[in-house]
């Protein structure tokens, strides 16, 4: 059902049902129609029960229960009470909500309510069983026409409500994009910075009208934006705006007596939004008008947008970079929350449940009323905040907090004798960012949620405040976070509670030349960083800021900092500088896009402070929560260890790993499949000259390269083979023109490859890059005759043994924690190998890793026609395979004396880590 035509059902159906009501012979009808001609729903029989037998001391009925939602409606006559208790058939004294939690009690778990509604017709008061001892909202009979919305839980969970806001965001930033699109057509120089300046200008306070029009911020007329505008021929709505626009930006008492009256009746909007008064508006088309009025107003409800989600997509749909790669990006609300419910949001929510639970009524509005004023104390810092999406989230949180406070104070439905009840402001949220626009688009989605947060307000107690004009607000920055001095120029650190937010990403290949420029001013009193990511950046600030105070901060990261060389790059840094201690993370999971091009970052979520705490840390794994002594840079739950690169193994007596050979030669050592075939076609001599060349892409997906080694080789064997001279000619010219010395030495010996590291017997090889799809690395045995590249590592003389425990879970564990990252994709080092911890397993336990070693490699046999790359995707790999590794991953886990059961893979690399910590001293 569209919106309008949802608002005009509910106000037909509130209507109807005025000042009726009789609880026996109308209930159902009520509820059936109310699903059906508001809600939506086609057929309610479907998903509505009615008279449900419950067992009590007797049998009682319940009157009511919405089977998809689990929703148990205590139905009242017109003339009842619903906060007063009533006589019940055996005597006892109950409140409608008394009732139904007595209902509730003896129905099976499955079923189980998650809400109670009690109603008597003129009222709804819905009370959410995830805070039983919370206070209901109320929604009126006689305001359905504008809060119908309110009543959406009854026919969609938590989740389809979400998907529904984010379906109208969505909606309003393709309905903003379009007008975007349509307007610039019409600016005479649409390219230039002024012209587009506006046009961000322009469409923000159209954004801003049509959102007060629906959310009732211009009056009680829910179209006076539209009723304004509709009378107008398109060649005259420029000038209708501009008015409009001035008229907004005017207090009442200020403006012309003799004023139109439709567009006197606007209220003064004040904020800034309206200030500017020479912005650039081009004329209307009969296109552009109907886009705007019909589409844009009459046929959207705005009042339904998520300002979170909306403000992210505004931004991206006005955004031209984001324009241009088709990108919508924003942060999901569920996202958001994995920020800020460790970092402040739970603490809190505990804080009030037990000020609930205090009997004493005097004493509990007491500690409620130092909560709130806990709540409007509190100061967030965002300095990469976008178009401010963690901080409009965080507001909404604080806001609903506190409404739950206001409506326990004052008994939910009390006139109050002042004017405003509500203490927290968006005064309290501080951003710093380095586009222009998404600083307006920022403000304004704080100006929208406070709009809607100040509406729930009144729906909980009346009070005679107006949220217009709006309050000045001036707390989001432009200008890089990175080169600013946040104390002096956004908010001193003694009045600062929290910092949080999505800093950027970006590696430290791709960084431009400003970013570079960034890195070496933010990280100049440090060592290492040059290949940290750029996020890097926001850390080392923040713990600047943090020094000597309680801040508590948590930024969403990618992984790239919690893994490889710059773990001990940044963390050891900022732990032994800073004195960081990391409260809680989670540990890498997928953070993906919403956008029309899906790109996937794996990502982390570090919560810190500057100072010690005796409180247990948390870690998130998937679904897991684990909370341990302390975490590490890695993220994992052992003390704060560095992996150091090493030239050979910890364990005595393995081999040493290196990487395969390196030809430096322009290409021209090496040869594809049609040149190899038609080089030996002309020169059969030269087959021997020619050998199978693999790197990580050759060995896991079976591709065939070749190369010229000519090791050992007599010139007589190549001297007259024109091709092969060739080559060798352009080989040398190219090391000749090389800016490194020894490769310039290496010229005369074009023949060779500049690095030789090929074993003379078979060989263990691993690819450096791998793709994190995968549980294993495909590991294998080469032999000799095939040449291995740099992008192979090689374990000469590798036992049987020694493959079933570097292709182990144990040593995937380690290889995920410790290895680098190519873009997601893990690149494997001889740092990988040289610092795992070995395990001392008895005779039997070894003879056990070489059965089930050997299992892997003859399972693998079984399909020679498969490539490593199919034997290993997690959703083609055989059955046969899967289980000789499940095996093997149990003989090895023995080994170590690991458990099987309940062992997540973050304990497993603890336990790791002790090890090392072991043979390290």
């Amino acid at each position: 059902m569209q919106d309008s035509k949802q608002k005009i059902a509910a106000k037909a159906f509130a209507e109807k049902w005025k000042d009726r009501g009789y609880e026996k012979g109308e209930s159902q009808t009520f509820w059936l129609e109310l699903l059906h001609n508001v809600l939506g729903v086609e057929n309610p029989y479907d998903i509505i029960t009615f008279e449900n037998q419950v067992q009590l001391s007797h049998t009682s009925f319940i009157d009511a229960y919405i089977i998809p939602t689990k929703v148990l409606i205590e139905q009242k006559s017109i003339d009842k009470d619903l906060r007063k208790a009533i006589p019940q058939s055996d005597g006892t004294l109950l409140t409608p909500f008394q009732q139904a939690k007595r209902y509730a009690a003896e129905m099976p778990y499955s079923k189980r309510p998650r809400w109670v509604v009690v109603c008597n017709f003129r009222s709804f008061l819905i009370y959410d069983m995830e805070q039983p001892q919370g206070e209901p909202f109320e929604v009126l009979l006689q305001n359905l026409g504008q809060e119908y919305d309110r009543l959406g839980f009854l026919v969609m969970d938590e989740a389809a409500h979400l998907r529904k806001e984010m379906e109208v965001s969505f909606k309003a930033g393709d309905l903003v994009g379009k007008l975007y699109e349509a307007f610039l057509k019409q600016y005479r120089n649409p390219e230039s910075p002024e012209s587009l300046r506006s046009l961000n200008i322009l469409c923000v306070r159209l954004v801003f009208c049509l959102y007060s029009e629906d959310a009732g911020l211009f009056g009680p007329n829910h179209s006076a934006f539209y009723d304004y505008l509709r009378p107008f021929k398109p060649q005259h709505m420029r000038r209708a705006l501009i008015d409009l626009f001035d008229v907004l930006d005017t207090p009442i008492a200020e403006r012309d007596p003799y004023i139109d009256p439709v567009l006197g009746a606007f209220p003064y909007v004040a904020g800034g939004l309206f200030q500017e008064k020479h912005i650039e508006i081009p004329n209307f088309t009969p296109e552009l008008a109907d886009l705007l009025l019909e589409r844009g107003s009459e046929d959207f409800d705005w009042a339904d947008i998520s300002p979170t989600i909306f403000g992210a997509v505004f931004e991206s749909t006005l955004n031209p970079e984001t324009r241009r790669s088709g990108g919508m990006h924003y942060t999901s609300i569920e996202n958001i929350h994995k920020v800020i419910d460790p970092l402040f949001l739970d603490d809190l929510k505990a804080e009030l449940n037990e000020i609930k639970e205090i009997p004493t009524e005097k004493q509990r509005k007491q500690k409620l009323a130092k909560f709130q004023d806990k709540l409007a104390s509190l100061k967030f810092l965002d300095p990469a905040c976008g178009s401010g999406n963690f901080l409009t989230e965080t507001y909404l949180s604080l806001r609903r907090l506190e409404n739950q406070c206001i409506a326990m104070i004052n008994d939910n439905q009390a006139i109050l004798d002042f004017a405003d009840p509500i203490k927290v402001s968006i005064n309290q949220f501080y951003g710093i960012e380095i586009n222009d626009f998404a600083v307006t688009v920022a403000a304004t989605a704080l100006w929208i949620a406070e709009a809607q947060m100040w509406i729930e307000t009144e729906n909980i107690v009346q009070f005679s405040g107006e949220f217009l004009p709006l309050r000045s607000y001036s707390n989001i920055h432009e200008g890089n976070a990175l080169r600013m001095d946040w104390a002096e120029e956004v908010i001193k650190p003694e009045e600062l509670n929290y910092i949080m937010g999505n800093p950027p990403f970006v590696g430290h290949q791709w960084r431009n030349k400003n970013q570079q420029e960034d890195m070496s001013l933010v990280f100049a009193d440090a060592k290492k960083h040059g290949k940290l990511d750029y996020v890097a950046c926001w850390y080392k600030k923040a713990a600047d800021l943090m020094q000597n105070t309680r801040i508590r901060c948590a930024f969403v990261s990618t992984n790239s900092i919690t893994q490889g060389e710059s773990v001990a790059a940044l963390w050891e840094f900022l732990f032994g500088q800073f004195n960081v201690e990391i409260q809680f993370a989670y540990r890498t999971f997928v953070w993906t896009s919403e956008a029309t091009l899906k790109a996937a970052v794996h990502c982390v979520i570090i919560g810190f402070t500057c100072y010690e705490s005796k409180d247990k840390k948390v870690l998130f794994e998937g679904d897991i929560q684990k909370v341990v002594d302390h975490i590490n840079g890695y993220l994992i739950g052992a003390p704060n260890i560095f992996i150091q690169s090493r030239g050979k193994p910890l364990t005595s007596n393995l081999p040493i790993m290196s990487k395969g050979s390196q030809p430096t030669d322009g290409g021209n050592l090496i040869l594809n499949a049609s040149e190899r075939e038609e080089l030996i076609k002309n020169y059969p001599m030269a087959v021997p000259l020619v050998k199978r060349y693999m790197g990580s892409e050759e060995f896991i997906n079976n591709k065939f390269r070749y190369c010229l080694w000519l090791k050992g080789v007599a010139p007589s064997n190549y001297r007259s083979i024109a091709p092969v001279m060739a080559r060798l000619h352009r080989v040398a010219e190219t090391r000749s023109k090389s800016p490194t010395a020894s490769v310039r030495r290496d010229a005369d010996i074009p023949m060779l490859f500049t690095q030789i590291r090929q074993p003379a017997n078979n060989y263990l090889a691993v690819p450096e890059v791998s793709s994190q799809r995968r549980r294993y690395i495909p590991i294998g045995y080469m032999t000799p005759d095939i040449i291995s590249s740099s992008k192979l590592m090689l374990i000469p003389d590798a036992t049987i043994y020694m493959f079933g425990i570097i292709t182990s879970n144990v040593h995937m564990a380690w290889m995920r924690v410790v290895a680098g990252r190519l873009k997601s994709d893990y690149s494997y080092s001889p740092s990988v190998y040289n610092n795992f911890p070995w395990p001392n397993p008895t005779p039997e336990q070894k003879a056990r890793i070489e059965q089930t070693a050997q299992a892997i490699l003859d399972a693998r046999a079984l399909y020679p026609d498969s490539s490593l790359a199919d034997l290993y995707d997690e959703v083609t790999m055989p059955p046969e395979l899967r289980r000789a590794h499940q095996d093997n991953d149990r003989a090895v886990m023995a080994a170590y004396g690991f458990p099987v059961k309940g062992f997540t893979e973050s304990d497993c690399v603890a336990r790791l880590f002790e090890m090392y910590q072991g043979l390290t001293k």
